[in-house]
């Protein structure tokens, strides 16, 4: 699988070893990621991380599982745009939910910082484990948005 941003310039991509979306507790999750369409002078630094995010009722939260922040100096010539590889083992938890409340999501996210201030990124989701969705009750969810 692979996410590609639809931005005309800087292209960032990511892959997803063995066209993966689906994942379990423990895997191997194996990704490449690369830049291109941008000059190597014009990039600072990308960050590269596996993560997941809550979302819905009550305050967002984040936890991040992997990262990796590169500068120029740390590539070969300076150079942050060829292809990049990484492998990590998932954790346990949390799994991805899909409830009436909160969302529990994971995603490889690709930043690249630019000189002047730009930020460009890229998120690719992916599902870690397999909690089925709870069913909502319509009249819990009609109470719910009249609050």
């Amino acid at each position: 699988m692979t996410g590609t941003s639809l931005q005309d310039e800087p292209l960032l991509s990511i892959c997803l070893g063995g066209n993966r979306k689906q994942y379990a507790a423990g895997d191997e999750l194996i990704c490449e990621y690369q830049i291109d369409a941008i000059d190597t002078s014009d990039m600072q630094a990308v960050e590269a991380s596996v993560l997941w995010i809550t979302e819905g009722k009550g305050e967002e939260d984040l936890g991040v599982h992997y990262f990796e922040r590169r500068l120029p100096a740390d590539a070969e010539d300076g150079d942050l745009r060829p292809l990049r590889r990484f492998k990590i083992y998932l954790p346990n938890s949390p799994l991805t939910y899909d409830g009436a409340i909160l969302r529990i999501r994971w995603c490889v996210r690709l930043r690249l910082f630019a000189r002047r201030g730009k930020e460009y990124v890229l998120e690719y989701p992916f599902t870690l484990g397999s909690v089925p969705a709870v069913p909502v009750d319509p009249a819990s969810a009609a109470a719910d948005d009249d609050e």
